[in-house]
């Protein structure tokens, strides 16, 4: 049975794993990542996908976006564990060449992610993140 201190440790995997994608590299973060068909991911370069299949090939593109990475925080905005799902709410920020630029550049991103337990281990079941980490305007979210 996955427990609460359990998922410390996959939370300590996982912020390293999000360490070695802002360097590139997305290998330590596969792992962690549901088999399951259900499991989703919403990230900032494109729209949300499902099965695991596609969930790593959108990560594998997605870090190809970043190099010469560093954590700055993760800032925790809410957990809840229970026996059978879990979530965690944060803003990840990072410096980070992103999209082929020469310059280090803040990124923030705020995230959800949710976890179930398998095989007596949390897995990732969804992840979420998107840019929008301050208030935003009204006309913001009309589409163009």
């Amino acid at each position: 049975m996955a427990d609460s201190n359990e998922l410390e440790i996959v939370m300590k995997h996982y912020h390293q794993g999000l360490h070695e994608l802002v360097n590139g590299n997305c290998d330590s973060l596969k792992p962690i990542w549901s088999g399951d068909k259900d499991v989703t991911l919403g990230n900032p370069f494109g729209p949300f996908v499902r099965g695991r299949e596609n969930v790593i090939s959108t990560m594998e593109r997605a870090t190809a976006h970043y190099k010469d990475g560093e954590v700055i925080a993760f800032e925790s905005v809410a957990k809840q564990v229970t026996p059978d799902l879990a979530y965690v709410v944060e803003v990840e920020r990072y410096k980070a060449k992103v999209g082929g630029g020469q310059d280090l550049v803040p990124v923030s991103l705020r995230v959800t992610t949710i976890f179930r337990p398998e095989d007596g281990s949390w897995k990732i079941l969804h992840r979420h993140a998107d840019p929008i980490t301050t208030a935003q305007t009204a006309e913001s979210v009309i589409g163009t």
